[in-house]
């Protein structure tokens, strides 16, 4: 209580958890086998329950720790988003996005929609697997955004590779979705891609404005 996990090993923090439920059992040998085998402390908090009960030591009761802890760290740093206006935030917005989407095992496509002063009104995630052009439905990203009442949307996807540079199905989705949002007056604010603790920044990187000016010259 006085320090905090300074000076633990990740597996005492497994084991630390998993004693929450089995507070007379020694979970030492089940808490390294759990980090070995899904590789971090990262991923023993993502893994499935029933991934998670496949590790000798670690049942359906004992495992409540290592998830209540993802749980309340996931909420806890979405409320910190929560009617604030994430693009004066930008570092809260990417410990949210970061922490629940960086060690997923497939992408994850993300909308953060917003309201007409840009405070976050809820976050979903709207598109699961392989990520491509031809995945990600505007239609169904406008429906969710309408019925969200969002006035602009703010986009986020995962690199399980790590590496968060940019796809050409990446830029091509970017493209077809702010068309797409276009067409009912909702601005698309950001596409971000989460990797290995850093991003890529289509608003900073300048292909938002780009894309924008792109159909302006269209549209006239």
């Amino acid at each position: 209580m006085s320090s905090g996990l300074k000076g633990f090993h990740d597996y005492e923090v497994i084991e630390l958890l998993l004693t929450l439920a089995t507070p007379r059992k020694d979970c030492k040998a089940a808490a390294k086998t759990a980090l070995a085998r899904f590789r971090g402390l990262q991923g023993v908090l993502e893994a499935a329950p029933e991934d998670l009960c496949e590790v000798d030591g670690i049942g359906p009761i004992n495992l409540f720790g290592v998830k209540l802890v993802k749980a309340v760290a996931d909420r806890y740093l979405g409320r910190k988003i929560e009617n604030k206006n994430p693009l004066n935030n930008s570092r809260d917005l990417f410990d949210f996005l970061y922490h629940s989407m960086r060690d997923k095992q497939r992408e994850h496509f993300r909308a953060i929609y917003l309201d007409a002063k840009n405070r976050v009104i809820a976050t979903e995630t709207l598109f699961k697997g392989t990520l491509t052009a031809s995945s990600v439905y505007p239609r169904e990203v406008v429906h969710a955004a309408l019925k969200n009442q969002a006035a602009a949307l703010i986009f986020a996807h995962n690199h399980p590779s790590g590496d968060p540079q940019p796809s050409a199905d990446d830029i091509a989705i970017t493209r077809r979705l702010i068309f797409a949002c276009r067409v009912t007056n909702i601005t698309v604010h950001e596409h971000l891609i989460i990797g290995n603790n850093r991003y890529f920044s289509f608003a900073d990187q300048g292909h938002i404005a780009r894309i924008n000016r792109e159909f302006d010259q269209i549209d006239t």
